[in-house]
């Protein structure tokens, strides 16, 4: 059976093992050391290394684990530089086989924190680094905020069911922000206590699912009214297209 597990690595981010009977992938493993251990703790051998973007905190422990793996494929994005030599670069439409996984995955161009920016799609789950967080999404390092608000609505338009593996532990702090924009939203306000309670156990809050984001996370919410309201209310100015709202809660999260 296909089990997805967090390794924790850094302050906050999460490297996704992928594993099915002796077998392993890895998403944006910025650290080997972690990943090295959670292999040999679960008796793993790895086959491959998925890459969503560019940034350190999600490449930096590539190079170690293909010398330390030499058959494991590497996997990353076409439009960002190679994180080690001998990568298969990927764009957008293209699927992946991982034929040890028993595991099909599609890709998807998902500009906005970073230009060349990907996620990994398929079997119900989604890995998708920077781009989309729990209540939240990354910040536009390199892309435009039409470009991310298009990049969501993607990532929106995928079934409801669809878990989400994104590579922070940033939920609390982006419900906090959530709660400031949309302060009676009841299902935002259950997911709270929920986030809550797990951090006050030291357990993850990932993976979320498509539907709940769509019921808390204000930035897949800009066409809400009174997301827009509190948007408008914020910046002081009229605002016409979800873009634009989107943008607007982009600046205020940055200053939250």
């Amino acid at each position: 059976m296909l089990k997805v597990s967090p390794i924790p690595a850094f302050n906050d981010n999460y490297i996704w093992l992928i594993s099915k009977a002796g077998r392993a992938v890895v998403v944006d493993p910025g650290d080997a050391e972690p990943v090295r251990a959670a292999l040999a703790e679960r008796e793993l051998e790895l086959d491959g290394i998925l890459i969503t973007h560019h940034h350190r905190d999600h490449t930096g422990g590539v190079a170690a684990l293909c010398r330390d793996w030499p058959d494991a494929v590497l996997y990353a994005p076409a439009a960002e530089p190679m994180p080690a030599p001998g990568g298969i670069a990927l764009k957008d439409g293209q699927r992946i086989a991982l034929p040890a996984l028993d595991l099909e995955l599609q890709i998807m161009a998902v500009p906005g924190h970073t230009l060349g920016h990907i996620a990994y799609c398929g079997n119900g789950l989604l890995f998708c680094g920077d781009t989309l967080f729990s209540g939240g999404c990354g910040r536009l390092f390199e892309g435009s905020p039409q470009q991310m608000h298009e990049s969501l609505g993607r990532l929106a338009a995928l079934p409801d069911d669809t878990l989400v593996y994104c590579t922070h532990e940033y939920t609390q702090a982006n419900l906090a922000f959530c709660h400031a924009v949309e302060p009676n939203n009841p299902e935002l306000k259950k997911y709270m206590q929920k986030v809550a309670k797990l951090r006050q156990q030291g357990i993850p809050t990932l993976p979320s699912s498509i539907a709940l984001e769509k019921a808390v996370n204000v930035f897949l919410r800009a066409r809400i009214p009174g997301v827009r309201a509190a948007a408008q209310h914020h910046t002081m100015q009229e605002l016409n297209e979800d873009y634009q709202v989107f943008a607007a809660l982009r600046r205020w999260k940055d200053d939250f």
